[in-house]
């Protein structure tokens, strides 16, 4: 039997091209198909969170996002008898990240960004191209993929299903999707408003009938606009775009709300179905899944992008890691013991905002229509604790997410009582390196393991070399340990000494023991202020580190 080549990506929206951008930058040859002839649709994703962003920067994608973003947004809430508080969004009280922002920007900017980084490295996505079916075998996964010019069966070491909440990949993996339907539907549009609303501003009304967002970001039009309201009756496909909603349903919507705004053209309107799911699984055999094809949240807290995002970097790598022909089944298995937890915890907040913000019984229609005015002269003050606001962005924006109880995490040193533990994300932190002041997370934005030394440590002689795996030694962290860190920013492996054996131990668990690079991984070097290979050569001169790194 021929050998599995790669892994195969279905759906080409943020999760699929997040995935296989960071498969393929650490060594993984991808190759990706969508079902849509073409790239554009109307975006659904507004917003983009600071961990979201973190996890992208080691690709080497952060900056074009960021050109195509607004970082230092602003929102007026609008809450009641003309009340409007102005809530400033940027530079927000969150020391230990490079993104101390929310950021706005277009789920279609996203995709073009993470598409056209693909093409630079040589990967085209595949437009018109459908999966038929797929195989699930032990050595591999037969796929049948249909476009329009032939019907083509190929055999892969990984099929990722990142085709959304009708997930093909899912469905053939017999995985199932419990959960149901919201009694309360979504209404988008692009619209010109006539109206004394402050450009710039996203405008937010939480009225006693329901949840209206009017964004200055609309595609086709000037504002972008969200409301809820009861679903209405009939089939219609869940998180796709349905049929148009009259001008004077929407003109009706904006009444109820109490904004003063005048709907003087409609550029497009839909209504969305939105319902609540988590798959069984994250993974069967050899198909995975990510993204909406893995959950369904509400749109509350805008977690759908950005959670399917996250998803693609915690499994990109390992699928890399693992190659088709690998036998590394605790680093397989970690996907779906580490992110199902987490989307059972964002699956929780969404439900419990979006019930606050849209649903239409009695006690949260009566706290938005009548409590919520009540209590709005306490809201400024309750905005300007910075710290405050800076905790419930965390929250949202899963910077707490940690994998303690992760396989992948191994504690080789006293647990500490407080501080950071393996499992836990790496915070940002000025650091010197190399005779310069620098941030700890420019030092790991580059694809591969990163072990970072501790100022005493015996640096091992016997690790395995390559483009992938970066040694730093942290002069202002006192200390003979050393901790590595995980492609995706969370630390793997915490040690009181700096153990050759240990380590290598660890970098075997995850994939990234061998020192030879496997076929793909010379092109996933970038330029930047060094090459990866560079970084390992002069690892010893690496300067100071965590500066308050716990032992």
């Amino acid at each position: 039997m021929r050998h599995p080549v790669g892994i195969l990506v279905a759906g080409a929206g943020p999760a699929g091209l997040a995935l296989a951008l960071q498969a393929h930058d650490h060594g993984g040859t991808v190759r990706v198909i969508d079902r849509r002839p073409e790239a554009f649709r109307l975006s659904r994703a507004l917003i983009m969170h600071t961990r979201t962003l973190e996890v992208l920067r080691p690709l080497g994608v952060t900056d074009a996002l960021l050109a195509r973003a607004d970082i230092s947004p602003r929102a007026d809430l609008h809450l009641g008898s003309g009340r409007v508080v102005r809530v400033g969004l940027a530079g927000l009280a969150l020391p230990d990240t490079a993104f101390p922002h929310l950021t706005l920007i277009r789920q279609m900017g996203v995709e073009m960004v993470l598409t056209r980084a693909l093409a630079s490295r040589g990967v085209e996505v595949e437009r018109g191209t459908e999966l038929v079916s797929v195989c699930n075998g032990p050595a591999g996964v037969r796929a049948v993929l249909r476009s329009p010019a032939k019907v083509e069966e190929a055999l892969f070491g990984f099929v990722a299903g990142c085709d959304g909440p009708a997930s093909a990949v899912r469905a053939q993996a017999g995985i199932g999707w419990p959960g149901s339907a919201y009694p309360v539907e979504i209404v988008l549009a692009d619209a010109e408003l006539d109206a004394d609303l402050a450009a710039g501003t996203a405008h937010v009304v939480a009225g006693q009938q329901g949840l209206v967002l009017v964004f200055p970001l609309g595609e086709r039009a000037t504002w972008r606009l969200l409301t809820t309201r009861p679903a209405c009756t009939g089939p219609l496909p869940f998180g796709q775009l349905g049929p148009p909603v009259p001008v004077a349903e929407l003109q009706a919507l904006l009444d109820r709300a109490g904004l003063d705004a005048q709907i003087t053209g409609l550029a497009w309107s839909a209504r969305v179905r939105v319902q609540h799911r988590i798959a069984d699984q994250f993974r069967r055999g050899r198909l995975y899944l990510a993204g909406d094809a893995a959950h369904a949240y509400s749109p509350a807290t805008g977690q759908g992008m950005n959670a399917a995002i996250q998803d693609a970097a915690n499994l990109g790598w390992k699928l890399a890691f693992a190659g088709p022909e690998s036998q590394h089944e605790a680093l397989l298995e970690s996907y779906d013991h580490e992110r199902r937890p987490v989307a059972r915890q964002v699956l929780a907040m969404t439900h419990l905002a979006f019930w606050a913000e849209a649903a239409t019984g009695r006690l949260p229609s009566l706290m938005r229509g009548q409590l919520a005015p009540l209590a709005a002269p306490l809201v400024p003050a309750v905005l300007s604790r910075r710290r405050l606001l800076a905790e419930g962005v965390r929250l949202v924006s899963q910077l707490r997410v940690s994998y303690r109880n992760s396989p992948l995490s191994v504690e080789a040193m006293p647990r500490p009582r407080t501080g950071l533990r393996a499992g836990d994300r790496l915070p940002d932190r000025t650091v010197r390196s190399a005779g310069r002041i620098v941030r700890l997370h420019e030092l790991l934005a580059r694809p591969g393991v990163h072990v970072l030394l501790e100022r005493d440590a015996d640096r091992p002689d016997t690790l395995p070399t390559g483009p992938l795996v970066h040694i730093h030694r942290l002069t202002s962290t006192p200390g003979r340990g050393l901790i590595a860190v995980r492609p995706d920013g969370h630390i793997g492996l915490r040690c009181q000494t700096a153990d050759a054996d240990r380590l290598n131990a660890w970098l075997t668990l995850v994939g990234a023991g061998n020192p030879e690079p496997r076929r793909g991984r010379a092109a996933c070097t970038r330029k930047g202020p060094q090459s990866t290979q560079a970084v390992v050569q002069s690892a010893h001169q690496l300067g100071p580190g965590l500066g308050g790194l716990p032992h």
